[in-house]
Order: structure tokens, then sequence, then C-alpha cells
């Protein structure tokens, strides 16, 4: 399928969505199913129609740009904190076996808790400012980049290895030449996923207790049982995140040249 041929699919499923949503929760346009009331289907699921209304009235009259900066500034920092400390701790794991016996059932220990618990616990040591979001999210991204950067690394091939120590290269040569090369795919692949985590360490961590953000506004809303502006909330951070996911991928597709297409190892 050709790229205008798959955005245009994609852009009919969406449609699809937007319709079947606003016939299913319009007053009047279908008989009503599973509510006696026809309001209750746009009580409970909102409508697209007010939802893009709230949305145009936010970015209008510039009250979301506030929210949206803490929510975006919470959602990199932990994107790259994260990032960095699990590629880090990743290539230092995978190239000392000795180090990574010894802290294996640590690490197990800490990936089997469930990070949102240690959202209060970040509140009491960081405050109910943006870093305690920063660290929830940080939580969150470091495990998935840190086990794609140690698999990565442990499943270079050792003839690659041998052949590279063959021509004269070092510990840092083949850190460079051999060991990072093999581990970007496992990253990039990672960081599409991180993306997304890292905006639920931010949003999560606004619902536990702030004055500001995005999922501030949600919150806010869901108090006033105000639906179309949850969803809202939700449409905008889940825009945002995709643009955060083709940024990964554009830095992916230049920094990842080297690597030969699907297409191209078909037909070889």
């Amino acid at each position: 399928m050709r790229g205008f041929q798959l955005r245009a699919a994609q852009a009919a499923v969406l449609a699809s969505v937007l319709v079947f949503w606003f016939v299913m929760t319009e007053p009047g346009l279908v008989p009503s199913f599973y509510f006696s009331n026809p309001n209750q289907a746009a009580f409970f699921f909102g409508q697209p129609l007010k939802v893009f209304e709230v949305i145009l009235e936010w970015f209008v009259s510039g009250s979301i740009y506030k929210h949206l900066g803490i929510t975006l500034f919470e959602t990199v920092m932990a994107f790259m904190i994260g990032t960095g400390a699990g590629m880090g701790m990743g290539l230092w794991l995978a190239l000392s076996p000795t180090a990574a016996a010894i802290l294996d059932p640590y690490v197990k220990a800490l990936n089997s808790m469930p990070r949102v618990i240690l959202a209060p616990i970040f509140a009491v040591w960081f405050g109910l400012g943006v870093w305690s979001k920063v660290a929830l999210g940080v939580t969150l991204v470091f495990f998935i980049v840190f086990f794609n950067v140690y698999q990565g690394v442990r499943e270079v091939s050792p003839t690659l290895l041998a052949n590279a120590r063959m021509l004269g290269a070092e510990r840092i040569g083949l850190l460079r030449y051999v060991y990072l090369p093999s581990a970007m795919s496992w990253v990039f692949s990672s960081l599409h996923t991180s993306v997304g985590l890292a905006f639920v360490g931010a949003v999560v961590g606004e619902y536990l207790g702030s004055a500001a953000g995005v999922g501030y506004l949600i919150l806010q809303a869901e108090g006033t049982f105000d639906i179309n502006t949850v969803f809202a909330g939700i449409v905008v951070l889940t825009v945002f995140a995709l643009v955060l996911d083709a940024v990964v991928s554009l830095v992916e597709k230049r920094l990842m040249k080297w690597q030969p297409r699907s297409s191209e190892t078909e037909k070889l």
C-alpha cells in the first residue's frame, strides 16, 4: 500500500470512529439501545463536536498553554532522564556479567513493583511541583529502555566481536562501533513505548497532587462530571504524544541510515 493510500485508509478509520461516536451520542438520531434517557449516552460518553469546541476554546483563549507546557516539560524531562539512565545502566550491566549477576534480583524486584505506588513518596521527597511527576515518569521509562539496551548488547554476535578484536578494536572501539550500533535498534523500539509512559507518569502525578497541567484539568473536569472536557484533555494528550513519537521516528531515521530496510533485506 502506497503512502497516500495508507494515509487515506488511516483517515477513513478515524472518520468512521468519529461518525459512529457522533451518531451514538447525538439525541434523537438513533433509538436508545441501552440508556432509557436518550441524553444519557452524551452524559457518559461525551459528544465529539462539544469536545472539539472545548479544545478550540482552550487554544483560542490561550488557557491551555500553561497547563500543556507544564505537562510537556514533565514528559520530556522524564523521557530524557529515564532514557539516559536506562541506556547507561543497560550498557554497564550487559558489559559486566559479575555486576549483572549480583544486581539481577534487585532489578527484577524493582521492575515488578507497581511504580504508581511511588507517586506519594515522590510527592514527599520532591514536593508537589514538577519534579515529583518527572521522578514518576523516569521510573516508568527507565526499565523499558534498560531491558532493551541490555538485551541488544547481550545479543551481539561473538563472531563480530572476534573479528573486531582481530582488527585491533579495544574496549572503547567495541563500545562505539559494535555494542552501541547493535543496541540502537532495540533502543528506538523502546523509545516509542517510553513516550507514552512518560505522559502516563506526568498525568498520574498531576492527578495525585498538582495545581496545573493537563492532568489537573482532567481531574477538575471529572469532579464536575464534565465528560466533554475530560475527553478534550485526553485528545490533547494523545495528539502531543503522537507528535513526540513522530520526533523519535525522525531521529531514528537519521541515526539508523546504516540499517537496511526490510524491503532491501527481502531482496537479498
